[in-house]
């Protein structure tokens, strides 16, 4: 199995070498690629030193099997024909293709088999706040249909990129040392703040990041569920929250719901409040499921639930979910 990492210098590509050397994925020999900036770095993998690669016009993906790409829209739709040309799976981490008819957006857990028809050897990696959605909403699904969701994000630094996560940090410092305060990675200054906007606002006044919640969970989920989402950048370092309210077609008990949660895969129930047990992103940084809590009935629906979800948004929001696809083309059987 011959893998490369397109954008192996960013948080994401970096993130890429530490699930794959965790979960052990088969590699025979991997190949990393970046910008002029980043190629000729040097990174370390399984006990081999690997050199990143600039990324080019060329045959250097020949005998390819799997590439998973994180290195802009802008960058995935230059290079998908050079990527896929001969034969190779783009497993993509951008926006680039997500919402094309002919390109699969995957979250195993929900439509691991759309990821067996992709015409154009492209799958699609959902939005992180999608993802971490998604994988909670289908242990309702399973029970019955999801008319309605309400949710609001609480998303980390992280989302933004390494330079980001740098840049709260020294936000934190700069305050309590009462020095000025630089801004350059978010509109505003992060730290000690929140920031209700993520991405740009389209014409509805809602946000691409807000946009993107509605469309995608449709097109993962087969469904005409409707979503409403207020996306926040609050100062968490890394992981991502959300709190969400569905209105389902019969009312779901708080029980009945905890217990699907409970069995769903790829999450983890953290649910007491007597004990004040629930997730935080503090302490779930660097964690493969996605974790539950919170879970009450809506006083204001009789068919309404909420509850709070927690999820690494580098891990499972993007690296973790990228390598789940392609380890479930392997089970199946579907390349190498």
């Amino acid at each position: 199995m011959k893998v490369a990492i397109v954008g192996a210098s960013g948080a994401v590509g970096q993130e890429f070498l530490r699930v794959l050397d965790e979960r052990n994925f088969p590699i025979d020999e991997l190949v990393l690629f970046g910008s002029q900036r980043s190629a000729g770095r040097k990174y370390t993998f399984r006990g081999k030193e690997i050199e990143v690669k600039l990324l080019q016009h060329n045959d250097d993906f020949k005998g390819v099997d799997i590439a998973f790409t994180s290195a802009g829209a802008g960058t995935s739709k230059e290079f998908a024909e050079t990527i896929t040309k001969y034969g190779a799976v783009m497993i993509d981490n951008s926006s680039a293709f997500r919402m094309d008819a002919d390109v699969p957006l995957v979250v195993p857990e929900c439509n691991a088999d759309d990821a067996l028809v992709r015409p154009r050897g492209i799958i699609a990696n959902p939005n992180c706040t999608t993802i971490q959605m998604v994988v909670a909403l289908k242990a309702i699904e399973g029970l019955t249909h999801i008319k309605r969701v309400h949710v609001a994000t609480y998303q980390a630094a992280s989302g933004a990129g390494a330079a980001a996560m740098d840049e709260l940090y020294e936000q934190y410092r700069q305050v309590l040392a009462g020095d000025p305060v630089k801004v350059e990675k978010f509109a505003y200054q992060l730290a000690f703040n929140l920031i209700p906007q993520i991405d740009v606002f389209t014409d509805n006044g809602y946000t691409k990041e807000e946009m993107k919640m509605y469309n995608e969970t449709r097109k993962i989920m087969h469904s005409d569920v409707q979503v409403s989402a207020m996306c926040v950048r609050v100062p968490a370092l890394r992981s991502h929250s959300e709190s969400i309210w569905v209105e389902t077609e019969r009312p779901v008990s708080v029980e009945e719901a905890r217990e699907a949660f409970a069995r769903g895969e790829g999450l983890v129930l953290m649910d007491n409040p007597e004990k004040k047990e629930y997730p935080m992103p503090l302490f779930l940084a660097g964690r493969d499921p996605v974790y539950v809590g919170r879970i009450r009935k809506d006083l204001a629906n009789e068919n309404g639930l909420a509850f709070w979800i927690v999820g690494d948004q580098i891990k499972k929001g993007a690296a973790l979910n990228a390598v789940q696809i392609a380890e479930y083309l392997i089970k199946v059987k579907n390349i190498g």
